[in-house]
């Protein structure tokens, strides 16, 4: 099955993709085969943000579960640049930034809620690359999660 088909039969809905809030672009294209995904965080269909520190504000499930909706905004910027998720081959490289505090350990863990939708929607093989979870000190707009990706395309 396709990646769009995939994603259909999640019964997920995508938020809006949002748009920039600095000076660069949501996404860039590269020699026709590589997707450069600028640094996204977790849009909630209402265009809203999730926002809070994990282990302050936000429980483990609760910074997975912002993880996830972080992937479903990529998505959304993806089908907004290409009508459908079927122009991605496979996922290259997951940067993940968790906003937690100091003592937090879990980092790859909430990452993981973004890493496993990618899994669904492109499969076990195309869908999982090589990963970085890191923490940081804060993330803008107090938001839990930040993710970037690359792309190979189709």
């Amino acid at each position: 099955m396709s990646p769009q088909s995939n994603f259909d039969q999640l019964g997920l809905s995508l938020p809006p993709p949002p748009q920039p809030a600095g000076v660069y672009k949501p996404a860039l294209i590269v020699d026709d085969r590589w997707l450069y995904v600028s640094g996204h965080g977790p849009c909630q269909n209402d265009g809203s943000l999730i926002k809070g520190r994990v282990g302050e504000d936000l429980e483990l499930e609760e910074a997975k579960a912002a993880a996830r909706q972080v992937g479903l905004t990529i998505l959304s910027t993806l089908v907004a640049q290409f009508g459908t998720l079927n122009r991605i081959k496979r996922v290259i490289k997951v940067l993940g930034m968790v906003n937690a505090t100091p003592d937090f350990k879990q980092h790859p863990y909430v990452i993981n809620g973004c890493s496993e939708l990618f899994a669904e929607v492109w499969g076990p093989d195309n869908g999982v690359g090589v990963r970085s979870a890191v923490g940081m000190g804060s993330l803008p707009d107090q938001i839990p999660v930040e993710i970037e990706v690359l792309f190979e395309l189709n």
